[in-house]
């Protein structure tokens, strides 16, 4: 399957210090079939009742999600406290596999907050080649984490088995690119549908304010 390229000047907006909600009331209301997707057939939802689930599509090797990955979390640093937002890494083909189950590994491990930023800036910045089982360990073991203990995590049937739900969410979002955004099971944009990775985020706000009005 051709994926589709995205852009994403992220630093844009969390330069300027404006918000996504504020930006969004200056700028035309998102249109089915342009800004967003409605699923024809709903997504899977892990979020418990009474939230609404917004899913952040990624991998690490995308520079574009790299860039995209301050704005993020600027936003989500401001989500409602009815909204659940989780990043789902994809595995659009075998050799992805490794990166999304470093992913879940660094969750099972509660190094989340602590390495995901710098898995983006070890494969960005300082160029590293972490596509392999091996050389994500031998990473993992310089930021001190025990190499057998990473290795039961990564292997792990709980990381197995969240990776497999990754790849249900991916292909019930139909994403064929990455970042990509998926709110509520039933709706999905990205930026190239938007244009920009800034607009993507306006038009989750403005689905997530539709599902919480019950549109």
């Amino acid at each position: 399957m051709k994926r589709r390229t995205f852009c994403s000047a992220a630093g844009t907006l969390a330069a300027a210090g404006l918000s996504t909600r504020n930006l969004l009331a200056q700028t035309p209301a998102p249109q089915a079939g342009t800004d967003y997707l409605q699923l024809k057939q709903p997504a899977p939802v892990d979020a418990p009742a009474g939230k609404i689930e917004v899913l952040e599509f990624f991998w690490y090797s995308c520079p574009h999600c790299n860039a995209f990955e301050p704005l993020l979390n600027q936003w989500a640093k401001r989500l409602p406290a009815d909204v659940a937002f989780k990043r789902v890494p994809v595995a659009f083909q075998d050799n992805y596999l490794p990166q999304q189950r470093l992913f879940y590994a660094l969750e099972s491990l509660g190094l989340a907050d602590k390495l995901h930023d710098k898995v983006f800036a070890a494969i960005h910045v300082e160029r590293q080649n972490l596509v392999s089982e091996q050389a994500i360990s031998d990473w993992m073991v310089k930021q001190g984490v025990d190499k057998a203990l990473f290795a039961s995590h990564f292997n792990s049937f709980t990381t197995v088995s969240k990776a497999h739900r990754a790849n249900q969410l991916m292909t019930a979002y139909q994403v064929e690119g990455v970042p990509a955004l998926g709110v509520a099971g039933r709706f999905y944009t990205d930026g190239s549908m938007t244009k920009s990775m800034e607009r993507a985020l306006q038009v989750v706000d403005f689905l997530v304010g539709g599902v919480r009005a019950g549109h």
